[in-house]
């Protein structure tokens, strides 16, 4: 009856696998007649999910497969009075092969992917991060291996035998306080390091009196980013929630002298190896302001006020010739899923020399526009003294 069994079970598998098979051929060959050129190369990633259930079911029978085999050689063993297979040993041997398959994995995904851990950092603050991040890379790796070499060591070793009996052990306190202690020295360690070097960063030397050279305003919300740049004055003019409007986005205030030369810009510019502000406010729902590439992120909340301080010292240019890639940008991202339309969230940050900063300035638009002159009714442009040089980098 078992034989009679397995053979109406790999029929009905063999049956099912053929089916699916030459459904996925179908659709297989109706996509090829269907696809642009552009769909066909997309096809060599996704073939579908016939492909996909087909490849599941195939390692489902293989191992079934397998199974049964064994078990009537189990079965065959019992039958002539041999030995019966050693399923503790066997599985015992499966344990090593799959820890060492997963440490190949583990050795092939860091070599292939490893690079896409990180970019290469382009902020000052950011290589004091990757060096923070790296050391805690490190010893989370050697713990990994030790543990998982330990975990299925130890079930190879102790497998269970007919000539050794398990040894009882309820509790030992030598083992708790090993496994306690030092796992949090180590964390305290990470984390006391942690600590000083995020003080570091966010111990600005604006806590000392001192200015940045740049002071940028960046508001989000649903869902966009708007960026505020002071004028000649060097100074952000103040804002008000209770000002907002259709025209007047942010809530300058006017009645502030040092809004009335404040810019607007679409893109972030900022110059190389000088100190940035970034004020960071948000009008809705929680956004975060995140620049991987120069390891900023904070988060903007409606009613709190935040801001970050860091120093860029990689030009987009010469990151382009760093990467071989003429099309790269720096770019900010909201780190929050603020809502439906949340990936719409970026802008570009472009990172150049000084001089090329202070031409990219001067043709930038006043935040008071026409429209808005209009609607405060103002006077035309000779109520504000309009400045070819205006220039937001006091030196």
């Amino acid at each position: 009856m078992a034989f009679r069994k397995l053979i109406n079970i790999n029929k009905f598998f063999a049956a099912l696998t053929l089916l699916l098979l030459s459904a996925t051929g179908v659709w297989a060959q109706a996509t090829v007649n269907a696809t642009t050129p552009a769909a066909t190369e997309k096809a060599n990633v996704w073939v579908g999910p016939g492909y996909y259930v087909l490849l599941f079911l195939v390692i489902c029978l293989a191992i079934a497969i397998i199974g049964k085999i064994l078990k009537v050689y189990d079965i065959t063993q019992q039958i002539q009075h041999k030995e019966p297979i050693k399923l503790n040993n066997l599985m015992a041997y499966f344990f090593i092969a799959f820890l060492v398959i997963g440490m190949i994995g583990v050795w092939w995904s860091f070599s292939v992917q490893g690079s896409m851990i990180l970019p290469e950092s382009a902020s000052l603050h950011g290589i004091k991060i990757d060096h923070m991040f790296w050391i805690t890379f490190g010893i989370t790796v050697i713990v990994f291996i030790g543990t998982q070499i330990l975990l299925f060591g130890f079930a190879f070793k102790y497998r269970g035998s007919e000539k050794r009996k398990a040894y009882y052990l309820p509790h030992n306190n030598t083992i708790e306080k090993v496994w306690t202690i030092i796992p949090a020295i180590v964390l305290t360690v990470l984390v006391v390091f942690g600590f000083f070097t995020w003080r570091e960063i966010t111990n600005t030397v604006d806590a000392k009196g001192e200015k940045a050279s740049l002071n940028i305003d960046i508001t989000g919300h649903q869902f966009a980013w708007e960026v505020r740049y002071p004028g000649r004055d060097g100074q952000l003019g103040r804002k008000s929630y209770k000002l907002i409007t259709g025209t007047n986005k942010l809530g300058v205030d006017f009645q502030d002298r040092h809004s009335l030369d404040d810019l607007a810009a679409d893109t972030i510019v900022l110059p190389v190896n000088k100190s940035i502000r970034i004020n960071i406010l948000a009008q809705d729902v929680i956004h975060s302001m995140y620049m991987p590439n120069f390891r900023v992120q904070m988060n903007a909340v409606p009613g709190l006020p935040t801001f970050f301080k860091f120093v860029p010292i990689i030009t987009t240019n010469d990151m382009r010739n760093r990467l071989d890639d003429p099309t790269f940008e720096y770019r900010m991202y909201c780190n929050k899923i603020c809502g439906g339309s949340h990936y719409n969230m970026q802008k570009v940050v472009r990172v150049v020399s000084q001089a090329e900063y202070q031409v990219w300035l001067a043709h930038q638009k006043p935040y008071l526009s026409d429209a808005l002159k209009k609607e405060l009714k103002m006077a035309d442009a000779g109520s504000v003294k309009s400045d070819n040089k205006r220039l937001a980098l006091n030196n």
